[in-house]
C-alpha cells in the first residue's frame, strides 16, 4: 500500500537517527537542512529532539522542522520535514565514541518505528544514519545485521540483498557475510540467476529501463578456461546464459580485477560479484564518501550511507554528508517510481 503524500510529487521517507555516539546526529541535522533533500522528499525523522538539536549544534546548521506525533503524520505540513520525538535519550547520557547499550537501544527503537511506519504504508520508504552493530547487539541480542532486523520487525520472509550504490555503478553480490572458505561451495546456477533477477528488478525500480549487468568471475582471470578453477565454466557461465534467455541484459563472467573498469568504460549499470570484498573494496575506493547501501527485495526502498559511525570524528563537526544525501535521494527516486509519482520539480 502506497503511503499518502502531500502536494506535488515528494514521497514521505522515515529517517531513523542512528548511533548517537558517532556522527549520526550531525548527519541527520545536515540532511534536514539541505534544500535538495527538501525538494526531493519529506523526511519524517524518528529520534529524540534533544539529540537532534545537539547534532545541529555540532554541524553548525539551523533546523526548520515540524514536531508531530506518530498519529499525526498524515496531517502534517507537507512543505517541511517532520520530527517524531520519542524522548528516549538525554544527550548528556551519550558516551561519544563508545558502543553502548544506551546507544543501541536508541537506534533500534528509531529503526523499528521507521520500519513499522513503512510496513503500514504510512511512509514510502526508510533511510537511516549509521548504526554500530556492536551497540545494536547490546540492545537486540539477535541482531546479525540490518536485513535480519528488518525481517524480524515486519515479518518479511522474502529474499533481501544489500546493494552498494555509486552514481556511476551498482554492486550486487551473490554471497555476503560468510567466510571466504565457504564461497565456492555456496555458489550455484540458481543462486546466481536469482541474484541477477533481483538486481535487474531493483535497477528498474531506480529508473533504469534496460540495465546492463556485468558478472565477475570467482577465480583469477575468470578461471582462464579452467586452468585456475572450474566455477566459471560449471556455474557462472550457465547462470549468465539462463539470465540472457530470460531477457536480462547480462554479460560475463569477466576477470574480477578489471570488471569494474569495464563497467565504467562500457556503461554497465551494475556489477554482480561472487563475494563481499570482491566488490566492496572497489566500491569504497571509487567513492567512500558517496557510497550508499540499498536493501533490495523489500516492499519499500531502504537506503543508508555505506560508511559507519565514524567514532573517531564524532562531535568535531567535520562529518561528510555526501553519502547520507545520496541515500535519501536514491530512496526518494525509488519511492516515487513505486508509488507512481511524477518526478520532483
Amino acid at each position: 500500500m502506497a503511503a499518502a503524500v502531500g502536494a506535488g510529487s515528494r514521497p514521505m521517507l522515515a529517517l531513523a537517527m542512528g548511533d548517537p555516539a558517532g556522527v549520526s546526529a550531525e548527519l541527520t541535522a545536515r540532511l534536514v537542512a539541505l534544500p535538495e533533500v527538501l525538494d526531493a522528499a519529506k523526511l519524517v525523522v524518528i529520534g529524540d529532539r534533544r539529540v537532534l538539536d545537539e547534532g545541529a549544534r555540532v554541524a553548525g546548521v539551523t533546523l526548520d522542522i515540524e514536531m508531530v506525533p506518530l498519529d499525526g503524520l498524515e496531517g502534517a505540513d507537507f512543505g517541511r520535514h517532520a520530527f517524531v520525538d520519542l524522548r528516549h535519550l538525554d544527550p548528556s547520557d551519550v558516551e561519544r565514541g563508545e558502543a553502548t547499550l544506551i546507544g543501541g537501544t536508541f537506534a533500534t527503537r528509531n529503526f523499528r518505528t521507521a520500519l513499522e511506519l513503512a510496513n503500514a504504508g504510512r511512509v514510502n520508504g526508510v533511510c537511516f544514519t549509521p548504526f554500530n552493530k556492536k551497540a545494536m547487539r547490546f540492545a537486540y541480542p539477535g541482531y546479525d545485521d540490518e536485513i535480519r532486523f528488518v525481517a524480524d520487525v515486519i515479518g518479511f520472509t522474502g529474499k533481501v540483498r544489500e546493494f552498494n550504490v555509486l552514481d556511476k555503478v551498482w554492486n550486487a553480490r551473490v554471497t555476503s557475510h560468510i567466510p571466504l572458505a565457504e564461497v565456492s561451495s555456496s555458489l550455484s546456477v540458481d543462486l546466481i540467476l536469482s541474484e541477477l533477477q533481483l538486481t535487474y528488478g531493483c535497477l528498474r525500480d531506480a529508473g533504469y529501463d534496460n540495465p546492463r549487468i556485468a558478472v565477475a568471475g570467482l577465480n583469477p582471470h575468470a578461471g582462464d578456461g579452467g586452468s585456475f578453477g572450474m566455477e566459471e565454466i560449471e556455474i557462472i557461465e550457465p547462470a549468465v546464459a539462463k539470465a540472457k534467455a530470460l531477457g536480462l541484459n547480462v554479460e560475463g563472467p569477466f576477470p574480477a580485477d578489471t570488471v569494474f573498469l569495464r563497467a565504467l568504460k562500457e556503461g554497465f549499470q551494475a556489477v554482480l560479484t561472487m563475494y563481499h570484498d570482491q566488490g566492496q573494496i572497489a566500491m569504497k575506493l571509487m567513492g567512500f564518501d558517496k557510497g550508499v547501501t540499498m536493501m533490495g527485495g523489500l516492499p519499500f526502498p531502504l537506503c543508508t550511507p555505506a560508511h559507519g559511525t565514524a567514532y573517531d570524528i564524532a562531535g568535531k563537526g567535520i562529518a561528510d554528508v555526501g553519502a547520507s544525501r545520496e541515500a535519501v535521494l536514491l530512496a526518494a527516486r525509488m519511492a516515487r517510481r513505486s508509488a507512481g509519482l511524477s518526478a520532483a520539480a
